[in-house]
């Protein structure tokens, strides 16, 4: 492991593309505690602690800034819903179907799209958050300053929108001139810098008694289990052989070789699940615009509770559901198969071509169903952790999910870094020992 960290320091690209990377991972915790103007976040952590509602789930999101409601209290999400608008319009809408496959430049042209569909979510979230801030009072204090109400919206509206438009670019350019996905890392450490607080929490329950020892013995374990199973679930694969034939060319032979073609239980990676908790967050959004309509309440408040019957099945589903939708946008199994025939590979006892594509895309629907029930569980376990254990924080779900696979993600092109310059990797080696030339 020692090794591996100096080998990372000996490559220069690596090495500047890591300190860009926490380099503006930093600037993003930074600008997470610089409060908006007109409102005490104070209050607002202690009304959003008091109640375990999905507000708590959108602050882990935001990485604490809700809850202080600093100027980037409404986070990445709004880039993410924008996301997911344009990659279900990009499945019905021709015009964007072109896009996607016109290469870089309409890549290039979806991204402008996504980031004007970011401004406008973030303005009407923004709204919303805005008006429910006015409504926050604890212990007969309000949140808002009575000095700040006359121009509190437009201001909010303004200081949220800017705030996530910076976080978009930060995530931009970490993804081009850093290391990893920007958008994930931001949800990564935006999580992540919750953990320390929730440890000491739990810490401070055992010593005064309100948190039994065994409880938490049991829940460590229980993490550990989770987190392994995590691991185990994001990295399997089903591996399909593939033979390619020999060539004879002169004195020369080529191919002959006998290969796999790797499907992984868990293709979409975490997207499918930041996509579906973007989803979720719609309701209590719409809410928020309308404060006074009893039958929305009723419908956030009562059907679509967070940890509610009703929530956990529509997250799930949602969760399978851009499993397999995703699956699809970055797995075709039509181009897999043209590019086998091209090359001359085969997979034994298909035919090429038409029935090669039909197989690969019944593995894949076969291996895809349980990687998606499978995170769909996990996605719902802190709202069982809350509910039955009356955990006050939100361990596993969503969250956890997140952490695993980002730091994997990142890990695999750190590794593919070290093992393009021969380097030995975290996971595999790539220099050759004790061979003689």
């Amino acid at each position: 492991m020692i090794d591996t960290f100096r080998s990372i320091l000996k490559v220069e690209e690596l090495r500047k593309r890591i300190f860009f990377t926490l380099a503006l991972l930093v600037v993003y915790r930074i600008g997470g505690h610089i409060p908006t103007p007109g409102v005490d976040g104070s209050i607002i952590s202690q009304f959003i602690s008091s109640t375990q509602s999905i507000l708590g789930l959108l602050d882990l999101f935001a990485g604490g800034a809700f809850a202080k409601a600093t100027i980037f209290a409404l986070g990445i999400m709004p880039y993410i819903s924008a996301s997911i608008m344009l990659q279900l319009l990009g499945a019905v809408v021709p015009y964007l179907q072109r896009l996607q496959r016109e290469g870089e430049e309409g890549r290039r042209k979806i991204t402008q799209y996504t980031r004007y569909l970011t401004v406008l979510i973030a303005a009407l979230q923004a709204w919303g958050t805005a008006g429910f801030l006015q409504t926050v009072n604890w212990n007969g204090i309000p949140a808002v300053s009575p000095d700040a109400q006359p121009w509190f919206i437009p201001m909010t509206i303004l200081t949220f929108t800017c705030g996530t438009i910076f976080i978009m670019w930060l995530g931009e350019q970490i993804t081009e001139h850093g290391i990893g996905n920007g958008i994930s890392l931001i949800i990564f450490i935006g999580i992540i810098a919750r953990f320390p607080e929730a440890i000491i929490e739990e810490v401070s329950l055992m010593i005064v008694g309100t948190r039994e020892i065994w409880i938490e013995v049991v829940m460590v374990a229980m993490m550990i289990l989770v987190i392994a199973a995590i691991v185990l679930m994001t990295r399997a694969q089903r591996r399909i052989p593939v033979q390619y034939p020999r060539k004879v060319i002169g004195r020369r032979v080529f191919g002959g070789a006998t290969t796999h073609l790797p499907l992984s239980v868990n293709s979409a990676g975490v997207i499918p699940i930041i996509f579906a908790q973007s989803i979720m967050f719609l309701p209590s959004t719409v809410a928020q615009l309308f404060p006074q309509t009893e039958w929305v309440q009723n419908l956030v408040g009562v059907w679509l509770a967070p940890g509610g019957f009703w929530y956990s099945i529509i997250y799930g589903l949602i969760i399978i559901f851009f499993g397999y939708f995703y699956t699809a946008i970055v797995f075709n199994p039509m181009d897999i198969a043209d590019n086998m025939r091209k090359n001359g590979g085969y997979i034994p006892g298909i035919r090429p071509g038409k029935n090669t594509s039909d197989y690969v895309e019944k593995v894949l629907t076969r291996i895809t169903l349980p990687g998606a029930l499978f995170f769909a569980c996990i996605a719902v376990l802190p709202w069982v952790l809350i509910g039955q254990a009356n955990v006050n924080f939100f361990f596993g779900g969503t969250g956890l999910l997140i952490v695993v696979g980002v730091a994997l993600d990142t890990l695999q092109q750190i590794e593919s870094h070290l093992l393009m310059r021969h380097y030995d990797g975290f996971m595999k080696k790539g220099r050759i020992r004790g061979r003689s030339m």
